[in-house]
């Protein structure tokens, strides 16, 4: 898991939200979030601000999280 995978989970879990629910958020499938959160796929910019507003969370620290971002 990397940096950026490891908050996604962390912010998702506090939410109490399920990969499912992030995904139906983000319009993508529960399999896309789990890639995320392993490492094995790295979200473009666009879905990193998705992801943040639907966190609630400010987009840097997913983008600081990880430097390898596109």
């Amino acid at each position: 898991m990397n940096s950026m995978g490891k908050t996604i989970k962390m912010y998702r879990e506090r939410l109490n939200m399920t990969q499912e629910e992030l995904a139906q958020k983000l319009r993508v499938g529960a399999h896309t979030i789990a890639k995320y959160e392993t490492g094995e796929q790295v979200p473009s910019n666009q879905t990193i601000l998705k992801i943040s507003t639907v966190l609630d969370i400010p987009a840097s620290e997913l983008l600081q999280a990880d430097t390898s971002v596109r």
